[in-house]
């Protein structure tokens, strides 16, 4: 009986056994279907969500280059290192050698990757040179990993770097055109999902996301060899009279392009952060100045387009001084009865203030407002400035004046050379560009024959009667106009200039108009004359032989050529 029971007992045991253990498998097989069906999609995602990451795809900057091609800003690939906090602390007998080739201190570092602890991504370094990112590589220490990037890097240097600016550590434009035409050049960063492991290397590309665009080029209307030729004669020229600054600006007269736009002192872009700040601006479009007697082929064009003069009318400059509202009004020297021709000549202030008095005030605000002062010359350059020139209804009787040989305005020396073009150009006056490919179409503002005339007279400002005498170019007729103002300090003018000279060539096809301007020439010499007019003269000749502009007489010059022994 004991046995029977006994018996019976071991094979209901058995039973429970075996069902419990059929149970524990329906179980385990319910909570796989659950897994593997029914929550598949959840469980997915969290696990995605753990391993699964979208990385930018960094894409290239679009090149800057000048009108023939040549580059003058672009882009180069270089490595960033970077590290994941909480994997480089958990080696941190590596750090004293990490903070040794990114020249920190271990301690420093080490503060630094603890305060960051919870994130999974800081910059450690930016751009670093081949070499350390060779060593980073070799060491693989944890944690620690290279990206690529691209660095922009500047060719021509301080030689163009007001007009072409330069860009930050993340390649957005800071400061001239690559700040104005930042959306054009950056391009759009790609993306794509990746599974990364838990040291956060990439183990696997899942799909792109969003293909990478690269920025588009620009090109600008700039020549970089003259560039090069007027930035090198404009800094002589500061060194040479112990100058404070300069600029000097070429236009194209049938196009408005801007050839060259230089500055100085300038900066390098490819030190950045290790520049003065002085330098930074594009002083040829942002500083203004009183232009002093560059204005007055503008005063005599409004004379004789009101019909108040002709260019053979005598002009009575006697004593060479002259009474207006109580101040006196100076030539350099008594010049005596003068044509219209000879006011531009000779430069004389009594002369043309006699002029500017007999006209009225709206006539005169008319012409120059028409010429561009006034108001921006329409470049799209960041901190471009209008200048002044204030209502006509506001001048008093000294202030007209004053306006006949540029004082009491302010202009820029790019308004400058667009003025003295549209004279070249037979009264046309175009907007400067300076990118290629801009609809730029002119617009009269003085009648061309009126124009001719003007930009006749002012040839015999280059002549040996004439004050821009070193302006001259072998084989070549060139107009322009001296110019020399006082700066104004707190307490009045004062004993500082700005020495200038605007002036176009050749004059029976104008190809090329320039302006120079120097501030605070020191020494004895500071006259237009004598210090704008000779670095005017050299950039021009430079100028017409690169754009291979004919002289104006060629068989005469051939002629010459052939009979010299």
């Amino acid at each position: 009986m004991n046995t029977q029971n006994s018996s019976v007992r071991g094979t209901a045991r058995l039973w429970l056994l075996a069902g419990i253990m059929v149970l524990v498998a329906f179980v385990l097989l319910g909570r796989a279907v659950k897994l593997q069906v029914m929550e598949a999609e959840f469980l997915q995602s969290q696990g995605e969500a753990r391993f699964l990451r979208q990385v930018s795809i960094p894409t290239v900057r679009g090149n800057i280059v000048d009108r023939n091609g040549e580059p003058l800003a672009v882009s180069t690939p270089v490595k960033s290192v970077w590290a994941h906090p909480g994997e480089l602390l958990q080696a941190a007998d590596r750090i004293p050698m990490l903070a040794g080739l990114l020249e920190t201190s271990a301690e420093d570092l080490e503060r630094r990757l603890t305060q960051r602890a919870t994130r999974e991504f800081v910059w450690l370094r930016r751009r670093i040179n081949p070499d350390l990112a060779e060593q980073l590589r070799d060491l693989e220490i944890p944690g620690v990993f290279l990206q690529r990037e691209y660095r922009r890097f500047y060719p021509t240097g301080e030689v163009a770097a007001q007009v072409v600016g330069f860009t930050n550590i993340d390649d957005i434009g800071q400061e001239g055109l690559e700040l104005a035409y930042n959306n054009w050049l950056q391009g759009e960063a790609g993306a794509k999902r990746v599974i990364k492991d838990r040291l956060g290397r990439v183990v696997q590309d899942i799909e792109l996301v969003r293909e990478a665009r690269p920025g588009r080029e620009l090109q600008l209307t700039l020549d970089r060899r003259l560039q090069y030729l007027a930035f090198r004669e404009l800094k002589t020229t500061i060194a040479e009279h112990g100058a404070r600054s300069g600029s000097v600006v070429v236009m194209d007269v049938t196009s408005g392009e801007i050839l060259s736009m230089v500055n100085y002192p300038s900066y390098n872009p490819n030190a950045a952060g290790r520049f003065n700040s002085d330098g930074l601006r594009n002083r040829a479009l942002t500083d203004v100045l009183e232009p002093g007697s560059v204005i007055k082929p503008f005063a005599i064009a409004a004379a004789m387009e009101a019909g108040i003069a002709t260019r053979d009318m005598p002009i009575d400059t006697t004593p060479g001084t002259m009474r207006v509202s109580g101040h006196t009004i100076r030539d350099v020297r008594n010049f005596g009865e003068l044509s219209v021709e000879g006011l531009l000549t000779k430069s004389s202030n009594v002369g043309v203030v006699q002029l500017v008095l007999s006209m009225d005030a709206r006539h005169l605000w008319g012409v120059y407002s028409r010429f561009g002062f006034g108001s921006v010359a329409g470049t799209g350059f960041p901190g471009e400035s209008a200048g002044v020139l204030r209502d006509y209804e506001r001048w008093r009787k000294l202030e007209q004046a004053t306006l006949a040989y540029g004082y009491g305005m302010s202009v820029t020396p790019l308004q400058l050379v667009r003025a003295m073009a549209a004279i070249a150009d037979e009264g046309r006056l175009r907007q400067p560009t300076l990118i290629m490919g801009t609809d730029n179409p002119p617009h009269s503002v003085l009648d061309p024959e009126l124009a001719r005339q003007v930009g006749y007279m002012l040839e015999t400002a280059i002549g040996p009667e004439g004050t821009g005498t070193a302006a001259g170019i072998s084989g070549y007729r060139v107009a322009g106009k001296t110019g020399t103002s006082r700066k104004l300090d707190a307490g009045g003018y004062s004993d500082r200039y700005v020495a200038s000279f605007a002036g176009f060539a050749p004059v029976s096809n104008p190809k090329l108009a320039a302006v120079v301007v120097i501030n605070d020439p020191a020494g004895e010499a500071y006259y237009g004359g004598q210090v704008a007019a000779p670095l005017f003269g050299r950039v021009m000749e430079a100028g017409l032989r690169l754009f291979n502009v004919p002289p104006d007489d060629l068989g005469t010059l051939v002629t010459q050529v052939e009979l010299t022994p």
